[in-house]
């Protein structure tokens, strides 16, 4: 069954240069509510509906294949009014109030509006979406209401929804009609069969039929009653789950909860916004985070990129690394498992090279779209060594190590042999797959390397940042070598990592940008202009410290800084576009890095101006959640930053970026093997006096730190210690 078409100038999505994400309608003006566990994620309205004309991306999802597309409450035929609405911290359930509107019969109001509340309660479990509605007659006369659930099961696949259009599809099936549930059924074109299969509980429901279901009820005055249905999405040969009463959903949703999870860190400092941004951030890691067999792993963002992707899950992991390693052995583990082992053109695989995204959907399945697993970014591999580094410093865990060591190797020899494509130095693309990413960092829109005039740049593309993530790489290749007793290759990494430096530092630098340029193109002639990529170089070590002095300036010069973060790119360059994807935009996450990046380099005051500007934006976004990317407009008084249409919220290094701007302020390192936890030059943020760290797991001991704001300097007090563990400040 298909969803009713969408009126004229409903909003639907579509993709530019194949795989850019458009909005080409308005959409409601309401922010939607995502909600999400495990793999099955939702997108509803304010009321709890799923209205596809509304907004495209409204639905409930599994393995990136729409399974609800449409979901409609109805009191004799209106939609009720909205009160209120609100997901819990989870990310799993949605609570929605409302009332009836006006009720008319032969022209006569017979329930007045207000008359009779209205409490929808959804939550998602074990791959179910149970949802309970409460009534309650608050009038003075007994009230008799037709109520009605409206249904429909497209079976999209994502990237439809996404916009694309197909030749042919599958064939769904008539609806099959019981006494308690209705199953809409689609086998597509990968042989897969798929159900979407609604359940009531049994003896509730008036009338059901191929377009919903019908319930007559009456209340008296004071009277309450509930109705109660679960939607089940089902591949294959799956046997239809037993209908859940709402305590048993209850139960079984807060099984695996993990948003106060005993012995893991926390962070709360003296201002109560920063608080809950700083809850915000950790309710929506743990929401787009995902029990896999290898381990924890961060899902991209909800709703277009649910799913495992290898640069993003990585720099999450990084960001979050001080106070969650977990996540980054989550990350690490799923990635060697789906290394690529072989030449894969149509994929854009090569030996060694990591994932850059993983699809299960129809369309993945057939080959419509590349991305089944699919290896089109030319950072994941880099910044693949660069996690494994990073999460052995902070654990010391050698014998993980040992068992990651074959693919960092193989990673390292993607980089030498396959990554350096004409042998010049420079790690470069240039996609092998027709249908794959034609730009493949992280700024992947076809539009986002070109040169001063506006230009493309020709392929083979040789990004800035990737450079610093090779240097990065090939410094904690060899310090993870030397650990492991194989000084030779350390040496040699180290010496290629040294060479690496003095090329870059050279080829990229531009003294009229006073920035490293973007890229150099296929004729290795620069791009020159000046975006946030040149931050990423601050990040990974490779810029020289009279360079990262010049940047600090220049970085926060208006044409880049906007007042809420910095653009991707400069204002007033040919391309810049503050609407655009990459073009103009902000990204928390890019700055999160910038930030890192400058207090590396001892330019902490720039570093804690990105961090303010961060918080500044927190309170201007519903609950302090950081959307994936928001407009580059230039600060005004009195208003706030510019939504961009089609951002996912929440997503997840948006999400992780609060985590990875503290680390970088307070200058948090570890030593491995030793129980050693070192704060170099730490700084607070103006609008914080105090900031406490709880449990913060060193080895296997614990500490509770609390640092404190004392003018451009920060004291630290150890509060608490379990077990053997140095705590050193640097100044």
């Amino acid at each position: 069954m298909t969803t009713t078409p969408p009126p004229p100038g409903a909003t639907t999505i579509q993709i530019d240069g194949r795989w850019y994400v458009l909005a080409t309608g308005a959409r409601a003006e309401e922010q939607p509510h995502a909600l999400k566990r495990d793999a099955l994620f939702a997108v509803f309205d304010r009321r709890g509906d799923i209205v596809p004309w509304e907004g495209g991306d409204q639905g409930l999802y599994l393995e990136d294949t729409r399974y609800l597309s449409h979901c409609e409450l109805l009191l004799d035929g209106a939609r009720p009014l909205h009160l209120n609405s609100a997901v819990k911290q989870d990310g799993s359930v949605q609570v929605v109030e409302l009332m009836n509107p006006d009720l008319q019969r032969g022209g006569v109001v017979v329930v007045p509006k207000g008359t009779v509340h209205l409490v929808r309660r959804k939550r998602l479990v074990d791959g179910l979406c149970h949802e309970t509605l409460r009534l309650a007659n608050h009038g003075l006369e007994p009230v008799h209401l037709t109520l009605t659930l409206q249904f429909a099961a497209d079976h999209a696949d994502l990237f439809e929804v996404r916009g694309m259009q197909r030749d042919r599809r599958g064939e769904h099936t008539p609806v099959e009609i019981g006494p308690d549930r209705l199953t809409f059924g689609y086998t597509g074109l990968d042989h897969r069969r798929r159900r979407t299969v609604v359940q009531f509980i049994e003896g509730t429901v008036t009338q059901l039929g191929a377009e919903g279901a019908r319930f007559e009820i009456d209340l008296a005055p004071g009277q309450r009653t509930e109705r109660q249905w679960q939607v089940a999405c089902l591949a294959d040969d799956r046997d239809v789950p037993a209908m859940r009463s709402i305590g048993e959903a209850d139960r079984a949703g807060m099984r695996g909860v993990r948003t106060e999870v005993p012995g893991r860190c926390r962070v709360v400092s003296s201002h109560p916004m920063l608080n809950r941004w700083l809850e915000r951030s950790a309710s929506d890691l743990e929401m787009v985070t995902t029990q896999l067999p290898t381990g924890p792993f961060p899902f991209a963002g909800v709703p277009w990129y649910c799913t495992t992707f290898g640069r993003d899950g990585l720099l999450t992991a990084h960001q979050c690394l001080w106070l969650r390693p977990e996540l980054a052995r989550g990350v690490l583990s799923f990635l060697a498992a789906t290394q690529a082992t072989e030449e894969d053109p149509a994929t854009d695989a090569e030996p060694g090279k990591i994932l850059h995204e993983a699809r299960a959907c129809e369309m993945a399945a057939t080959r419509e779209v590349p991305f089944a697993r699919y290896y089109g970014s030319i950072d994941s591999t880099p910044l693949f060594v660069v996690l494994a580094h990073a999460y052995w410093q902070r654990t010391g865990d050698l014998a993980f190590l040992r068992q990651l060591w074959p693919h960092v190797q193989a990673a390292l020899q993607w980089i030498d042999r396959y990554g350096d494509r004409d042998g010049d130095g420079y790690v470069e693309y240039a996609r092998r797959s027709s249908d794959g990413l034609i730009q493949q960092g992280w700024k992947d829109s076809h539009d986002s390397v070109f040169h001063a005039d506006g230009r493309m740049a020709s392929p083979t593309i040789a990004l800035c940042e990737v450079q610093g993530y090779v240097h990065a790489a090939k410094l904690g290749a060899a310090a993870m070598a030397e650990a492991l007793g194989q000084t030779q290759d350390g040496q040699r990494w180290r010496a290629d990592a040294a060479a690496l430096q003095a090329r870059f530092v050279r080829d990229f630098w531009s003294d009229r940008l006073r920035l490293y340029v973007l890229a150099l193109d296929g004729d290795k002639r620069p791009c020159e202009v000046p975006t946030s990529n040149a931050g990423h170089c601050l990040w990974s070590g490779i810029a020289s410290p009279e360079h990262a002095r010049a940047m600090a300036e220049r970085l926060l010069e208006p044409d880049l800084f906007s007042g809420w973060g910095v653009r991707t790119l400069g204002e007033g360059q040919v391309r810049y576009n503050p609407m655009s994807y990459h073009n103009g935009s902000i990204w928390p996450h890019d700055n999160a890095l910038v930030c890192e990046g400058l207090a590396r380099y001892g330019q902490t005051d720039a570093a804690l101006a990105l961090l303010t500007a961060a918080f500044d934006t927190s309170l201007q976004f519903e609950d302090s959640r950081l959307p994936e990317l928001f407009c580059g407009f230039p600060r005004r008084d009195g208003e706030g930053p510019t939504r961009y249409p089609v951002a996912c919220s929440p997503q997840a290094w948006a999400s992780g970026s609060l985590f990875g701007m503290l680390a970088g302020c307070l200058g948090i390192t570890f030593t491995p093997g030793a129980r050693r936890l070192a704060l170099q030059a730490p700084r607070l943020p103006e609008f914080v006096d105090w900031l406490r760290i709880e449990d913060l797991a060193v080895g296997d001991a614990r500490v509770d730190l609390l640092l404190q704001r004392w003018r451009d300097s920060v004291g630290v007090e150890v509060t608490r210690r379990v077990g053997e563990v140095d705590v050193v400040v640097q100044i």
